[in-house]
């Protein structure tokens, strides 16, 4: 071994008893019997087969910590057909020189596997090969090795080598390691979480796999490799600090590369379809970029916004194709509430991504920019005339999903800053978009303009009197979303102009809110839960600002579609607003047209009790009959329930006919001999109309929370 490559030895080797462990760990892996170490010094020849390679002479380790003497230069192999082609075997023959080297001096500590490294190097540049090459083959040794080496000081310094690699040519390594592991490997994440603890050059590898990210655009592989990679290197405890200075860049990277594979529906995960032959768990690359993420942001001490997501089902949301956006904008309310260290940084990595040609990150960044308005530090970076400019350059953008976050951000950005400004831009837009077709920018414009009335200050009259014309006919519209966010506008415009409603002022809004009682009455029926409880809350609002004094009624017609509760609401409505019944029964006649059965019985129940408790100088001939008409084809109605309260309301509006004062010889459709005003007739009282129960599911049931029910 003396005069070898590594140099001269210098008495006994360092670590005996780690390159005895070592050597049976190799002669394992080539399937050589192993046995107990003999006593005394390990004889030379058992050494051999570990650290010998074709064409080149024995090798003894330098003992201590010095660096060992460069390889004198090898006379070139003769060339024949003896000549045989380098191998499999050479390669690990290679990988076996490193760990054995690495080995002997793992005892000099950093300094000496450092050197180890150097030395390595070296030798290969004297071969005449490509430094790039060679490592390459030496990670694809140590990835078919490590397995077989025992637990502690041999797997360790073999890890160690790779480190020591890694200082100096991290590139290499990084790519070398993605090459030799695109599927999910035990030993290739054990090499990345080595890499990941070793504080001096965990951050050049992360910076390795973060351009690689970037650059695999067109290679799914790839980037399912280097997000893997990522997932397992962020996982260790600590490795995040080594994101220090491009933590932003890679948080925006890991969530654009989402947006695209929900964008593509078909991209290639790797593996598709997970088998029992797989190592590893079923993970697609989706859920890899999502726990990359999660580790990221909890290895930063973002925890709260990892369970913030799970709650909303943010995470859910970013891998979905239609609601990755959605996704965004949850994480950066989270980030904002819970991780805005790095808020100031994010932003100002996303604002040259707005301008983007790549769909993917440009909405992405869009999104980002939008939910981080929320943030009053990070939104003061750019001039708040800047902003507005932005985002009303939105609203003139084509695509559907530009002028939604363009509304969203509106909104935020009226919250932000704690009273409304720039009126004149904002409520323009928002309320433009009242008529869009999309319901999600309806639903934007509607948030906004119900964050615009949180504010102090807000134009409660202004937007009275926007809203009076555009406000009902969104009560009544198709869209579950849309009516349940029209409905809950109505109730905050309600409370911020309480005051002015109590001393008579605000008519605009009392206009509003008559005009819209019929249909939140109605919409406590609403077949969508979240309309059905914002009529109510909405409603309660009102019985506020108007001193009604119904809201023990209303929470009961809204709970358990009491008659009698009913009866006396629309008493005081005719009590209260005699002049207003005509359009109040006007309203309702046409819910009786409604496809949803428990509208159509709702309607008919509060025709019948609006007709009961009104005079006949309230309601004119005309109205009854188309009343009239209208109930008589609900008789006929599939649901029995339905065709049973209109036969009842239909005798209401007979007997309200009945005893209006008329001309001899009129009639009402269906009702023959009706006395003449020359007449004279007895008034009796009208009854009282009795309606069964409803069938239709309610909401809420006695003794739910251990009550009997009303009455």
């Amino acid at each position: 071994m003396a005069g070898g490559v590594w140099g001269p030895a210098r008495g006994a080797p360092v670590g005996a008893l780690t390159l005895t462990a070592l050597a049976e760990g190799i002669r394992a892996s080539r399937g050589q019997p192993t046995g107990p170490p003999a006593p005394g010094p390990q004889p030379q020849p058992e050494l051999e087969p570990a650290v010998e390679e074709p064409g080149r002479a024995a090798t003894t380790p330098t003992a201590g910590g010095e660096p060992p003497s460069p390889p004198p230069p090898q006379e070139p192999a003769p060339e024949g057909p003896q000549q045989t082609p380098r191998s499999s075997w050479e390669e690990g023959a290679l990988a076996d020189l490193a760990v054995y080297t690495a080995a002997c001096l793992e005892e000099a500590g950093f300094v000496g596997t450092q050197a180890t490294a150097l030395t390595l190097s070296s030798a290969l540049e004297a071969q005449g090969h490509r430094l790039e090459d060679q490592v390459h083959g030496l990670v694809r040794g140590l990835l078919a090795q490590v397995p077989h080496l025992a637990e502690g000081r041999p797997r360790r310094a073999a890890l160690r080598v790779l480190s020591s690699l890694a200082l100096e040519h991290s590139r290499d390594v990084v790519f070398a390691l993605l090459r030799c592991s695109p599927a999910p490997d035990r030993v290739a994440a054990e090499l990345w979480r080595s890499l990941s603890r070793n504080q001096r050059v965990n951050g050049q590898v992360l910076v390795q796999l973060l351009w690689a990210l970037k650059g695999s655009a067109g290679s799914q592989l790839e980037a399912l490799a280097a997000t893997r990679a990522l997932g397992e290197m962020l996982s260790v405890s600590g490795c995040v600090g080594a994101t220090r200075g491009f933590y932003p860049n890679l948080l925006l990277v890991l969530v654009t590369q989402l947006h695209e594979l929900a964008r593509d529906a078909h991209s290639p995960d790797t593996p598709k379809v997970w088998v029992p032959s797989h190592r590893g768990p079923p993970h697609s690359h989706a859920s890899c970029t999502v726990e990359a993420l999660k580790a990221l942001l909890t290895g930063d001490g973002g925890r709260m916004v990892v369970t913030c997501m799970e709650q909303a089902g943010g995470w859910r949301r970013l891998v979905g194709a239609g609601t990755h956006l959605e996704g965004v904008l949850l994480l950066a309310s989270a980030l904002v509430a819970h991780a805005d260290h790095h808020l100031r940084g994010l932003f100002a990595d996303l604002l040259p991504r707005l301008r983007s040609t790549d769909d993917a990150q440009r909405l992405t960044a869009m999104a980002f920019f939008t939910g981080l308005l929320q943030s009053r530090p990070t939104a003061r970076l750019l001039r708040e005339e800047v902003i507005l400019e932005r985002l009303r350059a939105w609203q003139g953008d084509p695509e559907p999903t530009v002028r939604w976050l363009g509304l969203l951000g509106l909104g935020h950005l009226a919250l932000n800053h704690g009273k409304v400004r720039h009126a004149t831009t904002l409520l323009p837009a928002l309320l433009g978009a009242l008529g869009e077709g999309d319901p999600k920018l309806v639903d934007a414009a509607l948030g906004s303009l119900r964050r615009v009335l949180l504010q102090p200050r807000a134009p409660v009259r202004l937007l009275s009197a926007e809203l009076r014309p555009r406000l009902p006919p969104l009560l009544d519209d198709t869209r579950d979303s849309v009516r349940a966010s029209a409905v809950g506008l109505l109730g905050t415009l309600v409370r911020r102009g309480r005051g002015g409603l109590r001393v008579g002022l605000r008519r605009p809004l009392r206009k509003l809110v008559l005009q819209s009682l019929v249909p939140l009455l109605l919409r406590l029926h609403d077949p969508s839960p979240d309309t059905a409880e914002s009529s109510e809350w909405t409603l309660a609002r009102c019985d506020q600002a108007l001193h009604w004094g119904l809201l023990e009624e209303m929470v009961t017609v809204a709970h358990y579609d009491s008659p009698e509760a009913l009866s006396r609401i629309c008493h005081r409505m005719v009590q209260w607003y005699p002049s207003h019944v005509p359009s109040f029964l006007s309203q309702t006649q046409g819910y009786l047209r409604s496809p949803q059965g428990p509208l159509r019985r709702a309607a008919a129940l509060l025709t019948g009790f609006l007709v009961h408790h009104s005079s006949p100088s309230h309601v004119n001939q005309d109205l009854l009959d188309s009343l009239f008409q209208d109930l008589g084809r609900l008789r006929s109605d599939p649901e029995p329930a339905v065709a049973a309260a209109a036969r009842v309301s239909g005798q209401q509006v007979a007997l309200l006919a009945r005893a209006q004062p008329q001309p001899c010889g009129r009639s009402l459709w269906g009702l023959r001999h009706l006395p003449c005003p020359g007449r004279p007739r007895p008034r009796p009282a009208r009854p009282p109309p009795v309606y069964a129960d409803s069938p239709f599911q309610h909401r809420s049931h006695p003794g739910r929370w251990g009550c009997s029910g009303p009455g």
